[in-house]
């Protein structure tokens, strides 16, 4: 049986991708007006875009509280999975 890694094991082996990727898997446009990188891996969304995106007709699921389970399984595993799911049956979930 193997051993566990730690955390800092974990995100140090984790491959990043760039932003622009993310951005264009959410068909966020790469325009200068939309966005602004902070770095390769993280950007801010600006607010006119937001308040452009505002009219489109979203769902929003909150994952608020829930009891964990003996495995510790709880909000973080519970929206992970879901985010997956979503993304198994073609929607775009964006999990923040």
């Amino acid at each position: 049986m193997g051993s566990v890694k730690s955390d800092i094991e974990i995100a140090r082996a984790a491959k990043m991708e760039p932003i622009k990727d993310v951005l264009a898997k959410l068909n966020i446009p790469d325009e200068p007006a939309t966005f602004s990188p902070m770095g390769r891996h993280i950007a801010k969304l600006n607010l006119e875009y937001i308040d452009k995106i505002k009219a489109k007709s979203n769902n929003l699921i909150l994952v608020s509280a829930i009891t964990p389970t003996p495995a510790g399984e709880g909000k973080t595993t519970t929206s992970v999975g879901l985010c997956d799911g979503l993304n198994k049956i073609g929607k775009k979930p964006l999990f923040v």
